[in-house]
């Protein structure tokens, strides 16, 4: 069990019908996407033909602001107002696949754009599992 999953165990305040390891993935994914976009935008940034990249770079920059935001919120609170953690989980799940598409069409030239679209596509899959448990 990772430390996250572990800390939301923990917690007085535990959400009824979410289990704490799911939660915690969907935590660690959307945190490490985040990580793994902001990664990506910088080392398209660096790359020769930076011109080519401007969307992926913008795509990354979106998805992790997203990511990041939504495992933030996902870590409080998350036994109330479930409704709107559908939503943010859902569009959560709308950024990661559109940046992973973005990413995998640079993939080919640029290993740090295949390394992010797996990080998008486990993000992905991480808030639809969480998803449906909500």
């Amino acid at each position: 069990m990772t430390v996250t999953a572990r800390m939301l165990e923990t917690h007085p305040g535990a959400a009824e019908g979410l289990d704490p390891r799911i939660l915690g993935a969907c935590i660690d994914a959307c945190t490490e996407c985040a990580t793994a976009c902001t990664s990506c935008a910088d080392a398209c940034l660096a790359e020769s033909r930076v011109g080519e990249l401007v969307e992926c770079v913008r795509l990354d920059l979106e998805c992790a602001d997203l990511c990041a935001a939504t495992g933030r919120l996902l870590t409080r609170g998350y036994g109330r107002r479930r409704e709107w953690y559908s939503e943010l989980l859902s569009a959560c799940v709308r950024a990661c696949e559109e940046c992973a598409r973005e990413c995998e069409s640079h993939a080919s030239h640029h290993e740090h754009c295949r390394v992010c679209a797996e990080a998008c596509r486990r993000c992905a899959q991480a808030c639809r599992e969480l998803m449906a448990l909500l």
